[in-house]
């Protein structure tokens, strides 16, 4: 085959890639994000009948690219907002006001758990002084691959019991999580504000298959008060100004990355998007306590799914599941 040949075959199989990636997604945003499932077969099957049907190319590809170009324009025009029939675990929005070395957190989670589905939904209002602010820990949830999970940031006060950062998808009633929808716009973006008794708790002894593996960052103090005023201007910004979630480009992990500022980034891991491996890099990257272990043995040594479970709702929660834990001795 000549060069020529090769170039032409390489080129028509990348048209078709590029022309089914197109399809897939346009038909995917028309059955999550459109007016009924109908509506997107009806759109599928009118595209494959063309390209079944209609002979010129360039005919084929004129219509398909107006098509798609129609489907993406009014994809575009669809507008998060923070007013709907939430469900009752993200009916409220937190907010912070931040008064000198105080920041007021309204609609702190603390929900009354009996199950996973059956609780009482709690919200309080919150002051803690960024002078008391002494370091972070990072809570990594695992709910089955361990690619994947969901990273609870806790902020740790000399004076005050932690509070916990969790970026979640903010679903409204009747709806579930799906990875493939949260590609699209199914979901808005919510930072839940929470005690540690409700966020962690929650994953450790109520929900089935779920693994917490709680580690101390090795972030200086200065540094986390930082970190935790990115969060309460990243939440006061959510609060006027709703955003969609996205699995991939706003999701638990790249929002974090996000809010800190461009030049202070760390160097971008293919770990930030298979998150389950986050610890991982973390460890690599000296960012957490590691009291001289193994990985392998640092990661066993950290999971506090027993240790939450015999605190369950004792006042003393966040002191017992850090018994023991490497790193945890560590200011």
């Amino acid at each position: 085959m000549t060069m020529k040949k090769v170039l032409r075959v390489a080129g028509v199989a990348l048209l078709a890639i590029v022309l089914i990636l197109a399809f897939a997604w346009a038909f995917g945003a028309l059955h999550f994000d459109g007016p009924a499932t109908w509506f997107a077969v009806a759109n599928a099957a009118a595209v494959a009948a063309l390209f079944v049907f209609v002979k010129p190319w360039r005919v084929k590809f004129g219509v398909f690219g107006a098509w798609f170009a129609l489907v993406l324009g009014w994809w575009l025009t669809l507008k998060p907002t923070n007013t709907a029939d939430w469900q009752p675990d993200v009916a409220r929005l937190a907010r912070a006001e931040i008064d000198g070395d105080l920041v007021t957190l309204h609609n702190v989670r603390n929900c009354d758990y009996r199950t996973e589905s059956d609780y009482t939904p709690r919200w309080e209002t919150r002051t803690v002084r960024l002078s008391q602010l002494t370091g972070i820990d990072m809570a990594i949830d695992y709910w089955g691959s361990p690619y994947m999970a969901h990273p609870i940031v806790s902020f740790q006060f000399a004076d005050a019991p932690p509070v916990c950062f969790s970026i979640e998808t903010r679903k409204k009633k009747g709806q579930s999580y799906s990875a493939i929808g949260g590609l699209y716009r199914q979901f808005e973006l919510v930072y839940i504000v929470a005690d540690e008794r409700d966020v962690i708790r929650l994953r450790t002894n109520y929900r089935k298959g779920e693994d917490i593996y709680l580690y101390r960052l090795t972030i200086k103090p200065e540094k986390a008060r930082e970190r935790f005023l990115e969060y309460v201007n990243a939440l006061n910004r959510l609060h006027d100004e709703p955003r969609w979630y996205n699995a991939i480009t706003t999701n638990c992990t790249t929002a974090i990355r996000s809010q800190h500022p461009a030049g202070e980034r760390l160097p971008w891991d293919w770990r930030i998007l298979v998150n389950g491996k986050g610890d991982e890099m973390l460890y690599e990257r000296k960012a957490i306590h590691t009291a001289g272990l193994p990985f392998a043995e640092l990661k066993r040594r950290v999971h506090i799914n027993a240790a939450a479970r015999e605190a369950n709702d004792s006042p003393g929660f966040s002191k017992h599941i850090r018994a023991g834990v490497p790193g945890m001795d560590t200011p």
